[in-house]
């Protein structure tokens, strides 16, 4: 009798230690997503000016980051390694749970007002036929330019002009007669522009 209640006693232990094992196995998105929080800050608004927001970003657009990412064709100083170590189901499942974060515009940057004032001229002009509502839609799975740190713009913008990231055709098509025609100032116009926005 002791023996047998000794037994079955094992075999539910057993069972609840497999069925950890098996939960362990399947972390849930939200779970998967606080790895990203150091950098990126809690729920992807980051606190840091040179990594970006990454709260409210589409899943879509989420997703080909970071594959690109993983295979190497965009790149990064740490990124590309963090990207390898997580699955295409796994970063589907960050991507859905940022997609659905808020993006806080709350944290405040350093503008120059009249710099913002031709730099959303400009961005009528170049940028808002993919980078909708000044930059704060993910319609066309574009990036969220709109309250985004200054610093992080900077320096993609910087990386996109130094051929160092490929950029879409048709960026690159707008960004070359922005850059022909008002240069490294318009530049910090439109920076300044997307990092006035509230």
């Amino acid at each position: 009798m002791n023996y047998k209640k000794s037994m079955q006693g094992v075999l539910v232990a057993c069972g609840l230690a497999v069925s950890g094992v098996a939960m362990a196995a399947t972390p849930s998105a939200a779970m998967l997503s606080n790895t990203c929080a150091g950098c990126h800050g809690t729920n992807g608004n980051s606190q840091g000016p040179a990594t970006p927001t990454i709260a409210g970003i589409s899943s879509e657009y989420m997703i080909e980051t970071m594959q690109a990412y993983k295979d190497g064709s965009r790149p990064s100083t740490i990124m590309t390694r963090i990207a390898k170590g997580y699955t295409d189901e796994e970063i589907k499942a960050m991507a859905g749970f940022f997609a659905k974060q808020k993006f806080d515009r709350s944290m405040d940057q350093k503008t120059n007002s009249k710099l913002a004032g031709k730099g959303a001229k400009l961005h009528k002009k170049y940028c808002e036929k993919c980078h909708e509502d000044g930059g704060r839609s993910t319609e066309d799975d574009a990036g969220i330019l709109a309250g985004q740190w200054m610093p992080y713009l900077n320096y993609t913008l910087a990386d996109f002009l130094n051929g160092s990231r490929e950029m879409p055709k048709k960026m690159k098509k707008k960004m070359d007669k922005l850059h022909k025609s008002k240069g490294d100032k318009g530049i910090q116009q439109l920076i300044n522009f997307y990092g006035s926005q509230k």
